[in-house]
C-alpha cells in the first residue's frame, strides 16, 4: 500500500471492491443531473406520495408467517408450470393488428408495437439475486433462449432491483445492437457491465426518449432502488408509457398505489393494453407493491376510470418474493376484472397474444396450484351476508380441476 492509498475514503476502498453484479454508483455528470432533478431532495429520490420502503411490523412475526412449512409449500406451484410450447413459432409472423404482448414470467414482457420490439424488464437468470448459490429462484424456465428471440429494437428497465434487473441478461444484450431506455442513475449500473453510453437513455420521470419512431416516457411509481445492503436511493424507479403511431401501452414496473395514474393516464392514454404489477404483496409493505385490486384500480385510473383496453398481469408466478399463496394474485386479479368488466389476459408463460384479438383467459394456473387460504377478496363482510352473519372462512380448492 502506497501513502496515497492510505488515503484513499474507506467508501470508496469498498466501492472499488464491490463485485459486478451490484453493479455501479453513479457519479460525475451521472450524479449531477440526479442531484439537479426535481425528484431528489434531501439526498434521496423521493416517492410521488410517501412511502414506507422496509417491512413494517413484527420481523418476528413475519419470520413465522414466512418460513413456516405449510406456508412454504403454498407459495411455490404443486406441479410443473406449463410454459408455451412454440413462442417462436409464433412470434415468426408480425401480429396483425400491430400489437402483441408476449408475457416471459414476472415482469419480464416482450411487447411488439408498430412495427417494433420492446424488451421490458428482462430477467433470464436463474435466481434474482447477487450471488449464483442463493436467493429467489426460478419456479418455470424460460419460454425461450434470449439468443434466440431476435432483435429488440429498445430494452426498457424500470429499476434497478434484482427481479428486475438482471447481471447475465444484459451481458447478453450488451452484445447486441438494442438502445436501452432505463430510469435516472441506473445506467451507472449498465455501463458497468459493458452497455456502451451512447446507447443508454437515462430518463427522469416525465422526460422522454424516442427509437425508432418509438415514444417511451418515464412515469412515475411509488417504490424504491437499490442492489447493496446499503440502499442511498441514488437511482431513480419508473413506470413506463409507451407509444407507436397507432398503440400505446404502459408497464407499471414495481410500485404501490398513488393517485397519479390518472394523471398518467391523463396525459399518455389511454392505453390498448397494460402491464400491472398485482404480485409480491403483503400488509408488511403495502405502500411499495400494490395487491390485484389496487392493480385494477390503478388500470381503471390509467384509462380515465372506466374500463378499456387490456389488462395483464405481471410481477406474480416466476420467483416466490412474498408470504401470499402462489396462484393468488391470478386468483384475485381475475374475480377483480370480472367485477370491474375490465378485459384481462391470463398468458401462460411465452404465451403471444394481440390485445385487439382473443385473448388468453383459462385458468391454467389451477392445475398446478396447491389449495390455498380462501382470504379477505373472498369472504363475505357480515353487512354483505343476509341476516349479517359472516361466513366461515375456507380453503380455495383452485387444485380441484386437476
Amino acid at each position: 500500500m502506497t501513502g496515497a492509498d492510505y488515503f484513499v475514503p474507506f467508501r470508496t476502498k469498498l466501492r472499488a471492491m464491490r463485485s459486478e453484479p451490484f453493479g455501479a454508483d453513479p457519479a460525475g455528470a451521472r450524479m449531477q443531473r440526479i442531484l439537479s432533478s426535481p425528484n431528489f431532495a434531501d439526498g434521496v429520490f423521493q416517492n410521488p406520495l410517501g412511502a414506507r420502503t422496509r417491512p413494517s411490523g413484527s420481523t418476528l412475526e413475519f419470520a413465522k408467517i414466512y418460513f413456516q412449512k405449510e406456508q412454504r409449500l403454498r407459495r411455490a406451484p404443486a406441479g410443473t408450470v406449463p410454459v408455451h410450447a412454440t413462442t417462436l413459432a409464433d412470434l415468426a409472423a408480425p401480429p396483425a393488428t400491430g400489437l402483441r404482448l408476449t408475457w416471459m414470467g414476472h415482469s419480464s414482457v416482450l411487447a411488439e408495437i408498430d412495427g417494433r420490439r420492446v424488451l421490458f424488464d428482462p430477467v433470464w437468470g436463474e435466481r434474482c439475486s447477487p450471488f449464483p448459490f442463493a436467493g429467489p429462484k426460478r419456479l418455470h424456465p424460460v419460454p425461450v433462449p434470449l439468443a434466440t428471440l431476435g432483435s429488440v429494437d429498445v430494452v426498457v428497465i424500470s429499476h434497478d432491483h434484482y427481479d428486475h434487473l438482471d447481471l447475465p441478461t444484459i451481458r447478453a444484450l450488451a452484445g447486441t445492437d438494442t438502445v436501452f431506455a432505463v430510469p435516472l442513475g441506473v445506467g451507472a449500473h449498465l455501463e458497468r457491465w459493458g452497455v456502451a453510453p451512447d446507447r443508454l437513455r437515462e430518463l427522469d420521470w416525465n422526460e422522454t426518449a424516442k427509437v425508432n419512431g418509438i415514444s417511451l416516457t418515464a412515469t412515475p411509481a411509488r417504490h424504491f432502488c437499490g442492489r447493496g445492503l446499503r440502499n442511498n436511493q441514488h437511482t431513480l424507479w419508473a413506470s413506463w408509457a409507451v407509444s407507436g403511431p397507432e398503440h400505446r401501452i404502459y408497464h407499471s414496473g414495481d410500485t404501490g398505489y398513488f393517485p397519479g395514474f390518472r394523471d398518467i393516464g391523463a396525459e399518455h392514454g389511454p392505453f390498448d393494453a397494460t402491464m400491472i404489477q398485482i404480485g409480491a404483496y403483503s400488509e408488511y409493505w403495502p405502500d411499495i407493491h400494490m395487491t390485484p385490486a389496487e392493480g385494477m384500480r390503478a388500470h381503471l385510473d390509467l384509462q380515465g376510470g372506466r374500463p378499456h383496453g387490456v389488462m395483464m398481469p405481471i410481477h406474480w408466478g416466476t420467483f416466490n418474493l412474498a408470504p401470499h399463496a402462489w396462484a393468488e394474485p391470478a386468483e384475485w386479479t381475475k374475480d377483480a376484472a370480472e367485477e370491474a368488466e375490465q378485459p384481462a389476459a391470463f398468458p401462460r408463460p411465452g404465451e403471444p397474444f394481440e390485445p385487439a384479438g382473443t385473448l388468453p383467459v383459462e385458468t391454467w394456473w389451477r392445475a398446478v396450484s396447491a389449495p390455498m387460504a380462501a382470504p379477505q377478496w373472498r369472504t363475505a363482510t357480515p353487512d354483505a351476508v343476509p341476516g349479517g352473519a359472516p361466513v366461515a372462512r375456507r380453503d380455495l380448492d383452485v387444485a380441484g380441476e386437476r
